[in-house]
């Protein structure tokens, strides 16, 4: 299937209050879904970063494999292409979140002036006026980044063709006996 996304993100203060938006289309221009999605206390560029994140988390469970990306953030767009590098931890921190979920689909991504990308940006503003997300077919879960930021770990516990486990050892012996030597004199007032 082929959807077409509309992102955006947004923050009053810069950082400061926040919302990241999406909004999901048939290629028939019908909405299969959109979400504001509240952040208590992010940047503009965090929110866009988080924008494009949802809409790849929900166009999985859309069963999409085609992906029309617009955004309004020439940074996102340009780094997430690779023609702009990536300074900030944090922002890289979630490009490779977004480039693991990003995976699976066929991606064509382009920046659009902000007159053409209303949709999630009024959307946006209105989960920060509500102080809270707010959607349409949202996501059903939205998974840790620590669920999407890692592979799995693989689970082979044979070295050398022998299994092998955790190794417990059993406390010292406590040596009894233990001769002291001379006890110094205290100078302070005894022996």
């Amino acid at each position: 299937m082929q959807v077409k996304i509309n992102i955006d993100g947004g923050s009053r203060g810069n950082p400061g209050l926040g919302a990241a938006a999406y909004v999901i289309c048939g290629l028939d221009g019908k909405i299969l879904a959109q979400e504001g999605y509240f952040m208590p206390h992010c940047t503009n560029n965090q929110a866009e970063y988080t924008a494009l994140k949802l809409a790849l988390i929900k166009s999985a469970e859309l069963g999409a494999k085609e992906l029309f990306i617009e955004s309004d953030s020439q940074l996102l767009v340009k780094q997430y292409l690779g023609e702009y590098k990536i300074k900030h931890p944090d922002l890289a921190a979630r490009m490779q979140v977004i480039r693991r979920l990003a995976a699976p689909f066929t991606i064509h991504i382009k920046h659009v002036l902000r007159n053409f990308n209303k949709a999630p940006d009024a959307l946006a503003n209105k989960a920060m006026d509500a102080k809270q997300s707010l959607g349409f077919n949202p996501i059903k879960h939205l998974p840790d980044d620590d669920e999407i930021s890692a592979a799995p770990a693989k689970k082979d516990n044979t070295v050398n063709g022998i299994t092998v486990t955790p190794v417990k050892r059993e406390a010292a012996p406590v040596k009894k006996n233990v001769k002291q030597g001379p006890k110094q004199p205290d100078l302070f007032g005894g022996f």
